[in-house]
Protein backbone atom coordinates (compact mmCIF):
# COMPACT_ATOMS: atom_id res chain seq x y z
CA UNK A 1 0.00 0.00 0.00
CA UNK A 2 1.39 3.41 -0.96
CA UNK A 3 1.58 5.93 1.85
CA UNK A 4 -0.32 9.22 1.93
CA UNK A 5 1.82 12.13 3.09
CA UNK A 6 -0.18 14.97 4.69
CA UNK A 7 2.49 16.67 6.79
CA UNK A 8 3.68 19.20 4.21
CA UNK A 9 3.87 22.04 6.75
CA UNK A 10 6.66 20.09 8.44
CA UNK A 11 8.52 19.61 5.16
CA UNK A 12 7.25 19.22 1.64
CA UNK A 13 8.45 17.20 -1.32
CA UNK A 14 11.45 18.59 -3.19
CA UNK A 15 10.40 19.69 -6.67
CA UNK A 16 11.90 17.73 -9.59
CA UNK A 17 13.30 20.91 -11.15
CA UNK A 18 15.14 21.57 -7.90
CA UNK A 19 16.65 18.09 -7.79
CA UNK A 20 17.85 18.50 -11.37
CA UNK A 21 19.39 21.94 -10.78
CA UNK A 22 21.08 20.95 -7.54
CA UNK A 23 22.48 17.79 -9.10
CA UNK A 24 24.05 19.88 -11.84
CA UNK A 25 25.56 22.32 -9.33
CA UNK A 26 27.00 19.49 -7.27
CA UNK A 27 28.88 18.16 -10.29
CA UNK A 28 30.80 21.42 -10.43
CA UNK A 29 33.56 22.62 -8.13
CA UNK A 30 34.26 26.04 -6.71
CA UNK A 31 34.00 27.94 -3.43
CA UNK A 32 32.09 31.20 -4.01
CA UNK A 33 34.62 33.02 -1.81
CA UNK A 34 37.52 32.04 -4.06
CA UNK A 35 38.85 34.54 -6.60
CA UNK A 36 39.70 32.06 -9.36
CA UNK A 37 37.35 31.30 -12.24
CA UNK A 38 35.79 28.25 -10.60
CA UNK A 39 35.02 30.19 -7.43
CA UNK A 40 33.62 33.12 -9.36
CA UNK A 41 31.36 30.78 -11.33
CA UNK A 42 29.99 29.47 -8.03
CA UNK A 43 29.52 33.03 -6.81
CA UNK A 44 27.64 33.89 -9.98
CA UNK A 45 25.19 31.08 -9.30
CA UNK A 46 24.63 32.42 -5.78
CA UNK A 47 24.05 35.98 -7.00
CA UNK A 48 21.63 34.79 -9.66
CA UNK A 49 19.70 33.00 -6.93
CA UNK A 50 19.76 36.13 -4.78
CA UNK A 51 18.17 38.13 -7.59
CA UNK A 52 15.54 35.42 -8.10
CA UNK A 53 14.60 35.49 -4.42
CA UNK A 54 14.44 39.29 -4.42
CA UNK A 55 12.15 39.35 -7.44
CA UNK A 56 9.85 36.68 -6.01
CA UNK A 57 9.45 38.42 -2.65
CA UNK A 58 9.70 42.11 -3.64
CA UNK A 59 13.05 42.70 -1.94
CA UNK A 60 16.39 44.14 -3.00
CA UNK A 61 18.91 41.36 -3.69
CA UNK A 62 21.50 43.10 -1.51
CA UNK A 63 19.13 42.84 1.46
CA UNK A 64 19.06 39.02 1.35
CA UNK A 65 21.30 36.92 3.61
CA UNK A 66 21.39 33.18 2.94
CA UNK A 67 21.31 30.97 6.04
CA UNK A 68 21.13 27.31 7.03
CA UNK A 69 17.36 27.54 7.43
CA UNK A 70 14.49 29.40 9.04
CA UNK A 71 15.61 28.95 12.64
CA UNK A 72 18.99 30.51 11.96
CA UNK A 73 17.37 33.33 9.99
CA UNK A 74 15.04 34.16 12.90
CA UNK A 75 17.85 33.97 15.43
CA UNK A 76 19.99 36.23 13.26
CA UNK A 77 17.14 38.73 12.94
CA UNK A 78 16.45 38.94 16.66
CA UNK A 79 20.12 39.29 17.58
CA UNK A 80 20.62 41.86 14.82
CA UNK A 81 17.74 43.92 16.19
CA UNK A 82 19.26 43.73 19.66
CA UNK A 83 22.58 45.01 18.30
CA UNK A 84 21.05 48.49 18.16
CA UNK A 85 21.38 48.44 21.95
CA UNK A 86 18.00 50.00 22.70
CA UNK A 87 15.61 47.03 22.77
CA UNK A 88 14.21 46.44 26.24
CA UNK A 89 11.04 44.47 25.54
CA UNK A 90 10.19 41.83 22.94
CA UNK A 91 6.56 41.19 22.05
CA UNK A 92 5.82 37.73 20.64
CA UNK A 93 2.47 36.27 19.72
CA UNK A 94 1.11 33.38 21.74
CA UNK A 95 1.40 30.99 18.79
CA UNK A 96 5.00 31.71 17.77
CA UNK A 97 7.35 28.90 16.78
CA UNK A 98 10.02 28.06 19.33
CA UNK A 99 12.65 29.52 16.98
CA UNK A 100 11.21 32.88 18.02
CA UNK A 101 9.72 32.18 21.44
CA UNK A 102 12.77 30.40 22.89
CA UNK A 103 15.20 32.90 21.37
CA UNK A 104 13.31 35.84 22.86
CA UNK A 105 13.52 34.28 26.32
CA UNK A 106 17.30 33.89 26.28
CA UNK A 107 18.04 37.44 25.11
CA UNK A 108 17.69 38.84 28.62
CA UNK A 109 14.96 41.23 27.46
CA UNK A 110 11.52 41.39 28.97
CA UNK A 111 9.15 39.21 26.92
CA UNK A 112 5.46 39.97 26.57
CA UNK A 113 2.92 37.64 24.97
CA UNK A 114 0.40 38.99 22.47
CA UNK A 115 -2.63 36.71 22.93
CA UNK A 116 -4.74 35.30 20.10
CA UNK A 117 -8.52 35.03 19.92
CA UNK A 118 -10.43 31.74 19.75
CA UNK A 119 -9.81 31.59 15.99
CA UNK A 120 -6.04 31.81 16.43
CA UNK A 121 -5.56 35.40 15.26
CA UNK A 122 -4.09 38.33 17.18
CA UNK A 123 -6.20 41.45 17.59
CA UNK A 124 -4.75 44.87 16.84
CA UNK A 125 -6.56 46.46 19.77
CA UNK A 126 -4.23 44.64 22.19
CA UNK A 127 -1.08 45.92 20.48
CA UNK A 128 -2.42 49.45 20.21
CA UNK A 129 -3.35 49.48 23.90
CA UNK A 130 0.04 48.10 24.91
CA UNK A 131 2.00 50.59 22.83
CA UNK A 132 -0.11 53.44 24.19
CA UNK A 133 1.20 52.52 27.67
CA UNK A 134 4.81 52.22 26.53
CA UNK A 135 7.32 54.05 28.70
CA UNK A 136 11.06 54.75 28.33
CA UNK A 137 11.67 52.03 30.91
CA UNK A 138 10.32 49.49 28.40
CA UNK A 139 13.09 50.37 25.95
CA UNK A 140 12.58 50.29 22.20
CA UNK A 141 9.90 47.73 21.26
CA UNK A 142 10.70 44.67 19.16
CA UNK A 143 7.83 42.65 17.72
CA UNK A 144 8.31 39.08 16.46
CA UNK A 145 5.32 37.48 14.78
CA UNK A 146 4.29 34.89 12.22
CA UNK A 147 2.70 35.79 8.93
CA UNK A 148 0.88 32.44 8.95
CA UNK A 149 0.64 29.86 11.71
CA UNK A 150 2.52 26.65 11.04
CA UNK A 151 -0.01 24.64 13.05
CA UNK A 152 -3.43 26.08 12.23
CA UNK A 153 -2.65 28.16 9.13
CA UNK A 154 -4.27 31.37 10.35
CA UNK A 155 -2.95 34.50 8.65
CA UNK A 156 -1.95 37.35 10.94
CA UNK A 157 -2.37 41.14 10.36
CA UNK A 158 1.35 41.68 9.91
CA UNK A 159 1.27 44.84 7.78
CA UNK A 160 -0.97 46.60 10.31
CA UNK A 161 1.23 45.52 13.20
CA UNK A 162 4.52 46.56 11.60
CA UNK A 163 3.10 49.96 10.69
CA UNK A 164 2.09 50.48 14.31
CA UNK A 165 5.56 49.41 15.50
CA UNK A 166 7.25 51.87 13.17
CA UNK A 167 5.06 54.67 14.50
CA UNK A 168 6.23 53.71 17.99
CA UNK A 169 9.87 53.65 16.91
CA UNK A 170 10.13 49.88 17.14
CA UNK A 171 11.50 47.06 15.00
CA UNK A 172 9.72 44.01 13.65
CA UNK A 173 10.75 40.44 12.80
CA UNK A 174 8.36 38.44 10.63
CA UNK A 175 8.40 34.66 10.42
CA UNK A 176 7.16 34.08 6.87
CA UNK A 177 8.47 30.52 6.79
CA UNK A 178 5.07 28.86 6.55
CA UNK A 179 3.49 31.52 4.34
CA UNK A 180 5.99 31.81 1.49
CA UNK A 181 5.02 29.63 -1.45
CA UNK A 182 1.48 29.22 -0.14
CA UNK A 183 0.15 32.79 -0.38
CA UNK A 184 1.49 35.96 -2.00
CA UNK A 185 4.21 37.51 0.18
CA UNK A 186 5.53 41.03 -0.46
CA UNK A 187 8.45 41.91 1.80
CA UNK A 188 8.28 45.61 0.97
CA UNK A 189 4.51 45.67 1.38
CA UNK A 190 4.63 44.03 4.80
CA UNK A 191 6.74 46.93 6.08
CA UNK A 192 8.81 44.78 8.40
CA UNK A 193 12.49 45.15 9.24
CA UNK A 194 13.34 41.45 8.97
CA UNK A 195 11.67 38.44 7.35
CA UNK A 196 12.72 34.77 7.49
CA UNK A 197 12.06 32.05 4.91
CA UNK A 198 13.01 28.36 4.62
CA UNK A 199 13.38 26.39 1.39
CA UNK A 200 11.97 23.04 2.51
CA UNK A 201 8.53 24.52 3.13
CA UNK A 202 7.93 25.32 -0.56
CA UNK A 203 9.67 22.50 -2.39
CA UNK A 204 13.35 23.31 -1.92
CA UNK A 205 15.96 21.34 0.01
CA UNK A 206 16.20 21.09 3.78
CA UNK A 207 18.98 23.02 5.50
CA UNK A 208 18.87 26.32 3.60
CA UNK A 209 16.91 29.52 4.13
CA UNK A 210 17.27 33.27 4.01
CA UNK A 211 16.85 36.41 6.05
CA UNK A 212 15.53 39.50 4.31
CA UNK A 213 16.50 42.74 6.07
CA UNK A 214 15.34 46.23 5.14
CA UNK A 215 18.04 48.69 4.13
CA UNK A 216 17.81 50.61 7.42
CA UNK A 217 17.53 47.61 9.75
CA UNK A 218 20.39 47.07 12.22
CA UNK A 219 22.57 44.12 11.24
CA UNK A 220 25.14 42.19 13.25
CA UNK A 221 26.50 38.72 12.65
CA UNK A 222 25.53 35.89 14.95
CA UNK A 223 27.99 33.38 13.44
CA UNK A 224 31.61 34.50 13.48
CA UNK A 225 34.30 33.51 11.03
CA UNK A 226 34.89 34.67 7.47
CA UNK A 227 33.40 37.67 5.72
CA UNK A 228 30.74 35.90 3.68
CA UNK A 229 27.41 37.60 2.99
CA UNK A 230 29.01 41.05 3.34
CA UNK A 231 30.12 40.15 6.85
CA UNK A 232 26.58 39.46 8.00
CA UNK A 233 26.79 35.66 8.20
CA UNK A 234 30.06 33.73 8.29
CA UNK A 235 30.49 30.30 6.72
CA UNK A 236 30.95 28.75 3.30
CA UNK A 237 27.79 29.18 1.29
CA UNK A 238 25.65 26.16 0.38
CA UNK A 239 25.68 26.85 -3.35
CA UNK A 240 23.57 23.88 -4.42
CA UNK A 241 21.06 24.54 -1.65
CA UNK A 242 20.81 28.23 -2.47
CA UNK A 243 20.22 27.45 -6.15
CA UNK A 244 17.56 24.94 -5.12
CA UNK A 245 15.87 27.46 -2.84
CA UNK A 246 15.63 30.06 -5.60
CA UNK A 247 14.25 27.65 -8.20
CA UNK A 248 11.69 26.23 -5.75
CA UNK A 249 10.60 29.72 -4.77
CA UNK A 250 10.15 30.85 -8.37
CA UNK A 251 8.09 27.75 -9.13
CA UNK A 252 5.98 28.05 -5.99
CA UNK A 253 5.23 31.73 -6.51
CA UNK A 254 4.24 31.14 -10.13
CA UNK A 255 1.84 28.39 -9.04
CA UNK A 256 -0.02 30.13 -6.20
CA UNK A 257 -3.40 29.84 -7.97
CA UNK A 258 -3.09 26.06 -8.07
CA UNK A 259 -2.02 26.00 -4.43
CA UNK A 260 -5.04 28.10 -3.47
CA UNK A 261 -7.28 25.39 -4.87
CA UNK A 262 -6.07 23.06 -2.12
CA UNK A 263 -8.55 24.96 0.05
CA UNK A 264 -11.32 23.03 -1.67
CA UNK A 265 -9.83 19.70 -0.59
CA UNK A 266 -9.23 21.01 2.94
CA UNK A 267 -12.86 22.14 3.26
CA UNK A 268 -14.08 18.83 1.87
CA UNK A 269 -12.03 17.00 4.50
CA UNK A 270 -13.37 19.19 7.28
CA UNK A 271 -16.99 18.68 6.24
CA UNK A 272 -16.62 14.91 6.00
CA UNK A 273 -14.84 14.67 9.35
CA UNK A 274 -17.51 16.74 11.09
CA UNK A 275 -20.15 14.46 9.62
CA UNK A 276 -18.34 11.47 11.09
CA UNK A 277 -17.67 13.22 14.40
CA UNK A 278 -20.03 16.11 15.21
CA UNK A 279 -17.97 17.23 18.22
CA UNK A 280 -14.84 17.74 16.11
CA UNK A 281 -13.45 21.27 16.41
CA UNK A 282 -12.11 22.90 13.24
CA UNK A 283 -9.76 25.70 14.25
CA UNK A 284 -9.61 28.96 12.29
CA UNK A 285 -12.53 28.12 10.02
CA UNK A 286 -13.92 31.66 10.20
CA UNK A 287 -10.75 33.63 9.44
CA UNK A 288 -8.26 33.80 6.54
CA UNK A 289 -5.83 30.89 6.64
CA UNK A 290 -3.48 28.94 4.44
CA UNK A 291 -5.43 26.91 1.87
CA UNK A 292 -3.59 23.68 2.61
CA UNK A 293 -3.85 23.60 6.40
CA UNK A 294 -6.48 21.96 8.58
CA UNK A 295 -5.96 22.32 12.31
CA UNK A 296 -8.54 20.33 14.23
CA UNK A 297 -9.22 18.82 17.61
CA UNK A 298 -11.10 15.69 18.58
CA UNK A 299 -11.99 15.92 22.28
CA UNK A 300 -11.02 12.79 24.18
CA UNK A 301 -8.68 11.39 21.52
CA UNK A 302 -5.08 12.53 22.15
CA UNK A 303 -3.34 13.96 19.13
CA UNK A 304 -0.33 11.68 19.52
CA UNK A 305 -2.64 8.65 19.45
CA UNK A 306 -4.34 9.94 16.32
CA UNK A 307 -0.97 10.35 14.63
CA UNK A 308 0.01 6.78 15.50
CA UNK A 309 -3.33 5.35 14.35
CA UNK A 310 -3.10 7.17 11.02
CA UNK A 311 0.53 6.18 10.58
CA UNK A 312 -0.41 2.52 10.95
CA UNK A 313 -3.03 3.13 8.27
CA UNK A 314 -0.38 4.58 5.96
CA UNK A 315 -1.22 8.25 6.39
CA UNK A 316 1.23 10.83 7.77
CA UNK A 317 -0.17 13.76 9.78
CA UNK A 318 1.17 15.55 12.86
CA UNK A 319 0.15 16.60 16.35
CA UNK A 320 1.69 20.05 15.88
CA UNK A 321 4.98 21.58 14.82
CA UNK A 322 7.61 19.06 13.75
CA UNK A 323 10.01 20.80 16.14
CA UNK A 324 7.74 19.93 19.08
CA UNK A 325 6.93 16.38 17.98
CA UNK A 326 8.09 13.81 20.48
CA UNK A 327 8.29 16.33 23.30
CA UNK A 328 6.17 15.92 26.39
CA UNK A 329 4.47 19.28 25.97
CA UNK A 330 3.43 18.80 22.33
CA UNK A 331 1.41 21.55 20.66
CA UNK A 332 0.47 24.65 22.62
CA UNK A 333 -2.32 25.64 20.24
CA UNK A 334 -5.20 24.25 22.28
CA UNK A 335 -4.00 25.95 25.44
CA UNK A 336 -3.54 29.41 23.92
CA UNK A 337 -6.93 29.17 22.21
CA UNK A 338 -8.57 28.40 25.53
CA UNK A 339 -9.89 24.98 24.54
CA UNK A 340 -10.99 22.60 27.30
CA UNK A 341 -8.28 20.14 28.33
CA UNK A 342 -9.80 17.18 26.49
CA UNK A 343 -10.03 19.20 23.27
CA UNK A 344 -6.61 20.75 23.71
CA UNK A 345 -4.98 17.34 23.95
CA UNK A 346 -6.83 16.18 20.85
CA UNK A 347 -5.21 18.62 18.42
CA UNK A 348 -3.75 17.43 15.10
CA UNK A 349 -2.62 19.17 11.93
CA UNK A 350 -3.31 17.93 8.41
CA UNK A 351 -1.38 19.78 5.71
CA UNK A 352 -1.63 19.24 1.97
CA UNK A 353 1.23 20.02 -0.40
CA UNK A 354 1.98 21.23 -3.90
CA UNK A 355 2.02 17.64 -5.17
CA UNK A 356 -0.95 16.28 -3.17
CA UNK A 357 -3.42 14.27 -5.22
CA UNK A 358 -7.19 14.86 -5.07
CA UNK A 359 -7.83 11.45 -3.53
CA UNK A 360 -5.28 12.05 -0.72
CA UNK A 361 -7.91 14.01 1.19
CA UNK A 362 -10.47 11.24 0.76
CA UNK A 363 -7.97 8.59 1.87
CA UNK A 364 -7.28 10.57 5.03
CA UNK A 365 -10.97 10.99 5.82
CA UNK A 366 -11.54 7.26 5.40
CA UNK A 367 -8.55 6.31 7.57
CA UNK A 368 -9.36 8.83 10.30
CA UNK A 369 -13.05 7.92 10.40
CA UNK A 370 -12.26 4.22 10.61
CA UNK A 371 -9.79 4.78 13.44
CA UNK A 372 -12.27 6.95 15.30
CA UNK A 373 -15.00 4.35 14.92
CA UNK A 374 -12.75 1.77 16.54
CA UNK A 375 -12.27 3.88 19.65
CA UNK A 376 -15.78 5.35 19.75
CA UNK A 377 -16.68 3.73 23.11
CA UNK A 378 -13.58 5.28 24.67
CA UNK A 379 -14.52 8.73 23.36
CA UNK A 380 -18.03 8.42 24.77
CA UNK A 381 -16.65 7.40 28.14
CA UNK A 382 -14.35 10.44 28.30
CA UNK A 383 -17.09 12.88 27.29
Amino acid sequence: MSRIYLDHNATTTVRPSVVSAMTDVMTRVGNPSSVHADGQAALARVETARRQVGKALCARPEDIVFTSGGTEALNLAIHAALSAGEIGTIIVTAIEHEAVAATAVVTGCSVEIWPVNDQGVVEMSWLEARLSRWTPADGRPLLAMMLASNEIGTIQPVAEATARLRQAGGLSVVDAIQAVGKIAVDFAGLGCDYMAISAHKFGGPQGVGALLASCDAPMARHHHGGGQEKGRRAGTLNVAGIVGLAIALEEAVSDLDAFARLGEARDRMAAALKAASPDLIEIGANVPRLPNTLGMSQPGWPGATQVMALDLAGVAISAGSACSSGSAKGSKVGTVLGLPEAASQGFVRVSLGWNSKPDDADAFVDAWSAARARISPTLKASA
